[in-house]
């Protein structure tokens, strides 16, 4: 879930409560303080609240997950020992970023989550090569599993890593996808969810696609999939995926809001060309 903010860069959280409550409607469970959701560009307590106001205008109607991730394990703890307080149900968090960490190093800070989570909820890794900074290999994956971390959320955007995450290490090891641009073939590997940038704005399609492939209607699947690719490539007219979410989100009539800076919102005329493109695909 994207983390609206206002114009001078405040966290907007009466935005929050409005794409909250579109979205408890449209979906199965909440993703906040991610990627999307710009959790490293929050401080602690920003992040703290963004979860209090998630949790209250939810309701108990759907799961949250919250990421934790953060540079280091005083950071991460103490958000984990907050979320777990305010009832969620599942810790997530990206390997820390900035510095390249060893095996030893990852072992040692999702170790230091387990603890925190107490057994009040399950802990996965978030695996983003891409924005950690790092791979993380089959065998660390392994480790992980050993010492209690109950799945991965994988991002790599690579299938044959997830195959291998289906392969060998079983089926008590909760396995979701990173990404709407790929579920059709994770799913027919067995996967059972997934985690869409793009379910933001447009809830209804990744649904339908979800349900496809649950239900192993693949020709159906491959259809809807083909088009939530489409509308990735549209987001990219204004230069980044979760810079268009901003966007199409005020382009639906949804929420108008803007991303925290340095990032700098599309322009009129990337907005423009983004509504073109989205009335020719029928989405608008």
């Amino acid at each position: 879930m994207l983390t609206p903010f206002k114009e001078n860069g405040d966290v907007d959280y009466e935005g929050l409560e409005t794409l909250v409550a579109f979205l408890r409607e449209n979906v199965d469970g909440l993703f906040i303080t991610g990627s999307y959701g710009s959790g490293a560009m929050m401080d602690v307590e920003e992040r703290k609240k963004v979860l209090e106001v998630t949790m209250k205008t939810v309701a108990g109607k759907i799961p949250v997950i919250v990421m934790v991730g953060s540079t280091n394990s005083k950071t991460s703890t103490e958000l984990t020992r907050h979320a777990v307080e305010a009832g969620v149900d599942a810790i997530s968090a990206v390997g820390p970023y900035y510095y390249n960490h060893n095996n030893d190093n990852l072992i040692r800070f999702y170790y230091e989550l387990l603890e925190a989570a107490q057994g009040k909820a399950p802990v996965y890794v978030y695996n983003n090569p891409n924005f950690q900074g790092y791979e993380m290999s089959l065998d660390l994956m392994k480790k992980f599993k050993e010492i209690g971390i109950h799945g991965v959320k994988d991002a790599t955007f690579d299938i044959l890593t997830h195959a291998s995450y289906h392969r060998v290490l079983g089926n008590d090891f909760d396995i979701a996808l990173g990404t709407e641009a790929m579920w059709l073939p994770a799913c027919s590997l067995g996967t059972e969810a997934f985690i869409p940038g793009l379910g933001n704005v447009y809830p209804e399609i990744c649904r339908q696609m979800y349900i496809e492939g649950i239900e192993g209607d693949y020709q159906a699947c491959r259809k809807t999939q083909f088009k939530v690719n489409k509308l990735r490539d549209i987001m990219y007219l204004a230069r980044s995926t979760q810079l268009a979410v901003y966007a199409m989100l005020e382009i639906r009539g949804i929420l108008k809001a803007f991303p925290r800076s340095p990032f700098v919102p599309a322009t009129e005329e990337e907005k423009e060309k983004i509504k073109k493109e989205l009335k020719n695909l029928n989405m608008l």
